[in-house]
């Protein structure tokens, strides 16, 4: 029996429908009281589908950026340079992969966290769950850093400033409203002067 949604219409993605499901009940009922259960109940489909795509309530929130990781991971490995890995190269490397990543994000794509974060309700579980994907992203470009050159220490640092600069730059993104420009040109004006200031002490 094919699963639909309890609006009706047919199941394109099970992922998008538990999504909108589970976001509608958050700003109904607050994230606090809705359960795993509410969710399936309003997406229509089965507790077990639920668990193929989320381990938790809480990580219905991230699955863009549960996939911008994965691209993030791609595109740092991707075209290494002829002339080898150098520390600096390594910085433009990781400004130009999380501007690719930022651009396949649409204007109409900005995730409900970041629009709807007051309407939550109860955020300690939200901000868990950032918190270990945002540790994630840095731990990746750290070792990638490393890999270039960096000492431990700055590949570290600058990772988690990077990163720390890419969510300052997708909250205003999120703020500017339906006039907003790409999500790319927010991201360009907080993680390139981190860049830059990295860059500059290793030349």
């Amino acid at each position: 029996m094919t699963e639909h949604t309890a609006r009706g219409r047919p199941l394109a993605s099970s992922q998008e429908a538990l999504q909108d499901a589970a976001f509608e009940l958050f700003l109904e009922n607050s994230y606090a009281k809705t359960t795993i259960e509410h969710i399936t109940q309003r997406a229509g489909v089965s507790r077990a589908t639920f668990f193929n795509y989320f381990p938790a309530k809480s990580d219905v929130f991230w699955v863009d950026l549960d996939q911008a990781l994965v691209r993030l991971q791609e595109e740092l490995r991707a075209h290494v340079p002829l002339g080898g890995r150098t520390a600096q190269g390594g910085l433009e490397k990781v400004q130009k992969a999380l501007v690719a990543v930022a651009t396949e994000l649409g204007t109409d794509r900005v995730p409900f966290a970041l629009t709807q974060y007051e309407l939550v309700g109860s955020v300690h579980e939200l901000q868990a769950s950032a918190l270990a994907r945002f540790s994630l992203q840095a731990n990746i470009i750290t070792s990638f850093l490393e890999d270039h050159g960096l000492p431990t220490s700055r590949a570290r640092a600058a990772a988690y400033g990077c990163i720390a600069a890419a969510v300052s730059g997708a909250q205003e993104w999120a703020a500017s409203g339906t006039t907003r420009a790409p999500l790319e040109t927010y991201l360009r004006a907080a993680v390139d002067p981190v860049i830059a200031g990295f860059a500059a002490r290793e030349t």
